[in-house]
């Protein structure tokens, strides 16, 4: 739901400034340059090997945007471990450290160029950092806490200059502030809790495919991991009765300092399948393994050698032994080999996989050069039901962005269809078309033939978490919110990392307010908004449900905080959410409106 005349999309800001610039510039103009350059050099190549796109250099500083925060946190240590190894081998007077901020948060696109608050946050941590310091926004921290990639100390809350609410923020700790704060009760440390088998989520145990390791260097080898990788979570989704986490949350566990074992317990999962790549001239080595994380034990390894040419088929050989092993361990009558993908050629294959990947790195440079991938692959093979649908999920990204433009996502929406129905004539057993076409219908306020197609897609793919959220979206919009719950829960289990959780849990939220569960509704909006602070949809349900559920403490500090992120929010954004029955937008009006007017007449009194 993004204003008119911008393209607005959730990232994550790293700005960095060079400590002391000014004061080598004194001294000796041609070392302070020397000097920053090499260091600048150290930043750039460490922020782009991690997915981030440089932009705004002004001076002796600039800014990275990346698309996950965890891999922006990565970047930010590793540059300034290396940047400190430099100093450390410097004479003192050729010495140059810097300080990074980093917030996630709703960015204006704009050609270029970054703009919004969220943009200028990131400035604003940058210069309360220390000397080679890093601290995040709370928003950030919520994003990687439970990744285990460092540890970090509460700061508390501060204002910035323009900007009109107070940011908390996070010192992130160096390993060897670390151990000297261990026994401090202020650090507060991102961990992923210990779950024994009991606290595992109920119902079938799932499996977690976490990205595969490449042996060689570079983004040919890392989309080639990745893509065997992502072969087997879309095959393994084909035996039903096996959940299977989604990619979105998998992934965000890549360079985490976490086992395998505890990274499937982190994701809910009580198999974990990793790997390795290895390249070498025309062959390639693929060694996967499949865990049992509770017990912590091998369940199955097993190596596969071919050329390069046929690759696209060992995800097939790796999938099968998986599903044969999982059946047996789990004592599963279907024990067929229920793994399918779709015959490629090497070059289509190849082309797919690195467009999944740039998608992957969710920045807004990548993800266009993610669509020339696609439109290539289809180029090449027209009836790849690959190329189609990623085809088909690029241009309905591109619309949720857009949303809010009439004419250009109505005009994306039209391309979400052909792909979808495309690809539907070539394979109607595969999920992805059915499950596009019923998020396409959601756009356009259609919610109960969008079910139709849902239903379908969770029919073949039990496991496709974003048809579970969308299912939820389509029973809101169309006043069932009892059974809209169940959904949103779901895709919650399946994907507990998505960067987009927010848009999730606001569904949630919604849909609790509507059932008169004010509780929990306030609670999964708060939820939401703590991924993404900016997203208004949930700041208008939590102000009304917390005041419905007589919390008008929180009410007011929540109506307070809602008018200085939206000074300009207009009520017909609320208006225009496509239920079927008006009555819906009414009700979540109505309850922010008694917020409004009790709390106004509560301060009167």
């Amino acid at each position: 739901m993004a204003d008119v005349q911008f393209t607005r999309q959730l990232a994550t800001i790293v700005s960095v400034d060079a400590v002391g610039f000014s004061r080598l510039m004194g001294q000796n103009a041609d070392v302070a340059v020397a000097a920053f350059e090499a260091r600048a050099a150290i930043i750039r190549e460490t922020c782009r090997s991690f997915g981030g796109e440089i932009f705004g250099a002004a001076g002796d500083s600039f800014m990275a945007e990346f698309g996950l925060p965890a891999r922006a946190l990565l970047a930010a240590l590793a540059f300034q471990k290396r940047i400190v190894e430099l100093n450390s081998a410097t004479p003192e007077d050729g010495r140059m450290a810097f300080r990074a901020g980093i917030n996630t948060g709703d960015v204006i696109v704009r050609d270029l160029n970054r703009y919004g608050d969220d943009v200028n946050i990131a400035a604003r941590l940058q210069e309360s950092a220390p000397e080679s310091g890093i601290v995040i926004s709370e928003t950030t921290f919520n994003h990687v806490q439970r990744l285990s990639i460092a540890r970090c100390r509460d700061m508390g809350e501060k204002r910035f200059k323009n900007i009109l609410y107070p940011v908390r923020s996070y010192l992130v700790l160096s390993a060897e502030a670390d151990a000297a704060s261990a026994g401090e009760e202020s650090a507060a440390s991102p961990r992923v809790p210990t779950m024994p088998l009991g606290a595992l989520p109920a119902g079938p145990p799932a499996v977690a495919v976490l990205p595969f390791r490449a042996a060689g260097s570079g983004a040919e080898a890392e989309a080639m991991a990745d893509g065997l990788a992502e072969d087997i979570i879309i095959g393994l989704s084909n035996a039903r009765w096996l959940p299977v986490i989604a990619r979105s949350s998998s992934f965000q566990l890549r360079d985490a300092a976490l086992s395998d074992a505890t990274a499937g317990l982190a994701l809910g999962a009580r198999y974990v399948v990793s790997g390795t790549v290895s390249l070498t001239g025309p062959s390639i080595r693929v060694r996967a393994m499949l865990e049992d994380a509770v017990e912590a034990n091998t369940i199955w390894a097993g190596t596969f050698d071919a050329d390069v040419e046929g690759i696209p088929s060992i995800p097939d050989e790796i999938g099968g032994e998986i599903v044969v092993a999982l059946a047996k361990e789990v004592d599963r009558v279907e024990q067929e080999r229920s793994f399918r993908l779709p015959v490629e050629s090497m070059d289509t294959w190849q082309l797919i996989r690195r467009g999944r990947w740039h998608m992957g790195r969710r920045t807004h440079d990548d993800t266009e050069l993610a669509l020339g991938f696609f439109e290539r692959a289809l180029d090449r093979s027209p009836n790849s039901t690959s190329a189609l649908n990623e085809l088909a999920w690029w241009y309905f990204w591109r619309s949720w962005l857009r949303f809010g433009q009439p004419h250009d996502y109505e005009a994306d929406l039209v391309q979400v269809v052909a792909y979808a129905r495309k690809a539907l004539a070539i394979d109607p057993h595969d999920a992805r078309p059915h499950c596009h076409l019923g998020i396409a219908d959601i756009m356009r306020g259609r919610p109960g033939s969008a079910l139709r197609h849902l239903d379908a897609a969770l029919a073949i793919n039990p496991s496709f978490s974003f048809a579970h959220s969308a299912k939820g979206s389509a029973h809101n919009l169309l006043g069932e919110a009892a059974k809209a719950i169940p959904s949103h829960l779901q895709a919650e289990k399946l994907s507990p990392f998505d960067l987009y959780r927010f848009h999730n849990l606001g569904e949630l939220a919604a849909a609790y307010a509507f059932t008169g569960d004010f509780d929990a509704s306030a609670d999964a909006a708060k939820a939401s908004l703590e991924l993404s602070p900016a997203y208004w949809y949930s700041g208008l349900i939590r102000v009304g449900s917390l005041f419905r559920a007589g919390r008008e403490a929180e009410a007011a500090a929540e109506l307070n905080a809602f008018r200085l992120r939206h000074p300009h929010f207009r009520m017909r954004r609320a208006e225009l959410v496509p239920y079927v029955d008006p009555a819906s937008n009414r009700f979540l009006i109505g309850n922010f409106r008694a917020a409004e007017e009790g709390l106004a007449l509560a301060v009167q009194r």
